[in-house]
C-alpha cells in the first residue's frame, strides 16, 4: 500500500481545495438543519411533468441519436435554439459563435486551462464567485481583487492595478466579472461601466470573462446588455447556464464568443469530455422549442422575488442594529455585512449549532478580507424556514456582539 499520495500529486494537484460551499452543503442532511449556504434552486421550479413528457418525446422520436455520442460543440438543434433565443433579446451571433459545456462551471475550467500559465493574473471582484477563483488557482494564477461599489468593479481602481501589474512586469490574461446580480454580492453593473470596463480591457489588450448565470433572474428594474453584446473587439467570452433557470440537475451550460477563442475550448472539452450528454440537450431544445423555458422561468422569478423580499424584511425585523445587508435585484444572493470586530468563521460554527447555516463572506474574497462578511441564499427555503433561520442567525450575531 502506498504511503501516501501527495508525492505523486502534479502543482495543480496540490493547489487544489475543496470548495467551502460544497462543503456546508452536506449539513442539509442534518435533522432541522436550515441552509442558507448553496446557491440551490427551489426544487419547486422545476418542471418535472413537463419533463417527463418531452423525455418520452424525445425517446420515441429521437431514441437511438439521444443516446449517442454526440459532437464536442453540442447539440446542433440546442445550439440553433439559444442563438434564436439571443438574437431575439438583441444579441447578434450565429452559430459559430455559441457551444454547449457541461454546466458552465466546465467552462470556467477549460478557460482555466487553456489561458492560463503558473503565475498569471486574474483580475476579479472583491469579492468574487468561489468556483471561479478556485479554477484559476488551480491552474497556478495569481488573483487580484479590486473594490467592488454598489455598481461593481471601479474602473479606476481596476486601470490602476493594471498599470501596477504591468510595471511589475505581470501577465495579464483576462478580467473575471459577474455582471448581473454578482454572487455573491448581488450588485448589478450598469452598461455604462460595463462599456469602461471593455475599453480598459480594450486599451491594456486583456480578454474578459463575463459569467452569466443569473441575468435572466430578474425581478425588477431594466435588463441590462451583456457586456458581450457591447464589445466590438471580440474579446469577451460569456458563460450561461440552465442551471438557475431550468435545472442544475441537466449539467447543461453555454459559452458565447468569438469563434477562435471557442474553438480553443472545444479542444480542451475533448480531452474533458468528449460531449455534454446528447440526451440531455435534446430534451432541453425541445423544451425550449415548445416555449415552455420562458413560461416556467416566470414562475421562478415570482417566486424567488417573493422570497428575497420576506428574507429582507425579516432581516429589517430581527437583525441587531449596525448589520446591513445588500438587497439584490434579481438573481439568488444577498451579501450582509458585520460590525469590523465580528468574524463570520466564528458566528457561522455556532450558527450550525443553532441549526442555521450560511456561507462565511472571506471564501469569496482572494486577498484574505472580508472576514466580517456573510452569503445568504434566499431561493431555496420557504418563507417558514427563512423567517426562522434569520431569527436563529440574527440570535448569535446579537450574541457575539454583546458577548452574552
Amino acid at each position: 500500500m502506498i504511503r501516501s499520495v501527495k508525492k505523486f500529486l502534479s502543482t495543480s494537484g496540490k493547489s487544489m481545495r475543496r470548495s467551502a460551499i460544497r462543503e456546508i452543503l452536506k449539513l442539509l442532511q442534518r435533522p432541522g438543519m436550515i441552509s442558507f449556504a448553496g446557491g440551490l434552486p427551489a426544487p419547486e421550479t422545476f418542471p418535472v411533468e413537463d419533463l417527463k413528457e418531452i423525455t418520452l418525446e424525445v425517446l420515441e422520436k429521437q431514441g437511438a441519436e439521444s443516446l449517442q455520442y454526440g459532437t464536442t460543440e453540442g447539440d446542433p438543434g440546442l445550439r440553433k435554439a439559444l442563438v434564436e433565443r439571443h438574437n431575439r433579446q438583441g444579441l447578434k451571433i450565429g452559430i459559430e459563435n455559441l457551444i454547449i459545456t457541461t454546466g458552465s462551471q466546465q467552462a470556467l475550467d477549460l478557460i482555466a486551462k487553456i489561458f492560463l500559465d503558473p503565475g498569471d493574473y486574474v483580475i476579479c471582484g472583491l469579492p468574487s464567485y468561489l468556483g471561479g477563483l478556485n479554477a484559476f488557482s488551480t491552474y497556478g494564477a495569481k488573483l487580484k481583487g479590486i473594490t467592488l461599489d454598489e455598481n461593481g468593479m471601479k474602473p479606476d481602481e481596476l486601470e490602476e492595478t493594471i498599470n501596477h501589474l504591468k510595471e511589475l512586469g505581470r501577465k495579464i490574461k483576462f478580467i473575471y466579472i459577474i455582471p448581473d446580480f454578482q454572487n455573491p454580492a448581488g450588485i448589478t453593473v450598469p452598461e455604462s461601466r460595463r462599456q469602461k470596463i471593455i475599453e480598459i480591457a480594450d486599451r491594456y489588450d486583456i480578454l474578459i470573462v463575463e459569467d452569466s448565470p443569473y441575468r435572466e433572474v430578474r425581478f425588477e428594474g431594466e435588463m441590462q446588455k451583456m457586456m458581450c453584446e457591447l464589445d466590438s473587439t471580440g474579446r469577451v467570452i460569456t458563460l450561461c447556464t440552465f442551471s438557475k433557470i431550468l435545472s442544475p440537475g441537466f449539467r447543461v451550460g453555454w459559452v458565447i464568443g468569438n469563434p477562435e477563442i471557442l474553438d480553443r475550448i472545444v479542444m480542451a472539452k475533448q480531452t474533458a469530455d468528449l460531449c455534454t450528454s446528447s440526451f440531455v440537450q435534446k430534451v432541453i431544445a425541445r423544451y425550449i422549442e415548445k416555449g415552455l423555458l420562458e413560461k416556467n422561468l416566470q414562475k421562478t422569478i415570482s417566486l424567488y422575488s417573493e422570497r428575497r423580499n420576506y428574507m429582507i424584511s425579516c432581516l429589517r425585523r430581527y437583525m441587531p442594529e449596525n448589520v446591513t445587508w445588500t438587497e439584490p435585484k434579481g438573481g439568488l444572493f444577498l451579501f450582509v455585512t458585520l460590525p469590523g470586530q465580528l468574524d463570520s468563521d466564528d458566528i457561522l460554527r455556532k450558527a450550525i449549532d443553532k441549526n442555521v447555516a450560511f456561507v462565511s463572506g472571506s471564501s469569496f474574497f482572494c486577498n484574505e478580507s472580508g472576514r466580517n462578511t456573510m452569503r445568504l441564499n434566499f431561493s431555496f427555503s420557504g418563507t417558514s424556514d427563512i423567517e426562522e433561520g434569520i431569527r436563529r442567525l440574527a440570535g448569535v450575531i446579537r450574541e457575539e456582539i454583546t458577548g452574552k
